[in-house]
């Protein structure tokens, strides 16, 4: 489906543009033209007195399922680094792989890191293109892009899984559409029906108050990105043989209308909070900016991470990175402790994995208590300052005689 204007009847009047409320059509020479960004609405087909502008329907392409072998993984990488989420793709991908008995690839794209490939194999990739050049160390929309469609379209996988991370996030969706196929985010779980073949992508819908499975059984590659932190690493295997394909990176178009700079990390006094075993989320409930110090220094005693709940970030007293639940982080910690956060569902989505959670919140009614393994119904402000003491003392010379 596509909206259409009809060159000889727009006369360039310009009421669709005051119809449209995306912005997506312009008026260039008199005619009306229609923008990418449009969302096949209608609104401009009704507005138009002169019967200028049409929803028409394309015909169907019909493709050969037989032709699309094999599941892939984008092999995200940062600083030559593999990124973790990358070897529980690796892991989910070789069920996958086993279920189709096809192989299990992965897609490399950097600067000088052969030696990443080979760490691919361990992990049970049976084949990684491999796509170096200078240019790519650092990621870039539309090389990155590029180079991944056109993979796709040579070599033809059936499924197609990247990490739900800022970078998969941006790469994946722009690949979707120029391979115009389907995209499922933020999957928490994958499987294969047994009857057809296809895809089974499971994600929270409606908020989370559901869980959506989702197939796309028309079109190939089928495509999902994976939240990280809610699926087994696959482990290390020295005795995995596996094959490593480098394509000349020259094939491919390099430019790129943004360029990077620099890439300049976050400084945390606690450690990262998608590899924590340890995180203290604070929500709501602390109060303010200014109380925020107290939740990190019950971080920072116990080892652990520094988490929040959306409506901290949202309030600006904490930076995005820091989020937990649907539209931040998912995270899966041995300990996790909510700090003044009620529980509402999205961020439940996001911590609800963890082996033990505890919840300190002076509301009894709260909902985090269903979710929690042990829970604390006190002031915060009274529980959290023993606590941290309490865990120095341990980690004292005299606390540990």
């Amino acid at each position: 489906m596509a909206i259409e204007v009809i060159q000889e009847k727009c006369v360039g009047c310009g009421t669709c543009l005051k119809a449209c409320p995306f912005g997506a059509i312009e008026i260039i020479d008199t005619v009306a033209v229609i923008k990418d960004s449009c969302v096949q609405c209608g609104a401009c087909i009704q507005s138009c007195k002169f019967e200028a502008i049409i929803l028409r329907k394309h015909t169907a392409v019909v493709i050969n399922e037989a032709e699309y072998q094999d599941v892939w993984v984008f092999a995200e990488q940062k600083k030559s680094n593999i990124q973790p989420v990358v070897y529980e793709l690796l892991g989910e991908g070789r069920k996958l792989a086993r279920k189709r008995r096809q192989k299990l690839c992965a897609v490399l794209i950097g600067n000088a890191i052969k030696s990443q490939a080979e760490e691919l194999i361990k992990r049970g990739a049976d084949k990684v293109y491999l796509v170096c050049d200078k240019t790519l160390e650092n990621y870039t929309d539309e090389p990155y892009a590029d180079i991944l469609t056109k993979l796709i379209e040579r070599y033809k996988p059936e499924i197609v899984l990247t990490g739900a991370t800022v970078i998969g996030r941006s790469l994946i969706p722009r690949v979707a559409v120029k391979l115009k196929t389907g995209l499922t985010a933020d999957c928490t779980g994958l499987d294969i029906d047994q009857e057809t073949g296809n895809l089974l992508q499971t994600r929270p819908a409606f908020g989370g108050n559901i869980m959506a499975t989702i197939i796309c059984p028309h079109r190939r590659p089928q495509m999902a990105t994976v939240r990280h932190k809610v699926m087994a690493e696959a482990e290390i295997n020295l005795k995995h043989n596996g094959k490593i394909i480098e394509i000349d990176a020259r094939e491919f178009c390099l430019k790129s209308i943004t360029k990077s700079i620099d890439i300049i990390e976050e400084i945390e006094e606690t450690v990262n909070l998608a590899e924590a075993d340890i995180i203290v989320s604070a929500g709501r409930g602390i109060g303010g900016k200014e109380n925020l110090q107290l939740i990190a220094d019950f971080a920072k005693a116990v080892g652990g991470a520094l988490g929040a709940s959306r409506a901290v970030v949202d309030s600006g007293w904490i930076p995005y990175s820091h989020q937990v639940g649907q539209t931040g982080k998912t995270v899966c910690p041995k300990i996790y402790f909510a700090c003044g956060i009620s529980g509402q569902i999205q961020h439940l989505v996001g911590m609800q994995s963890a082996d033990i959670i505890v919840a300190i919140n002076k509301d009894p009614d709260a909902p985090i208590f269903k979710a929690a393994t042990y829970g604390i119904v006190s002031d915060l402000f009274e529980i959290i300052p023993i606590l941290i003491k309490k865990f120095k003392s341990q980690k004292s010379p005299k606390g540990l005689s």
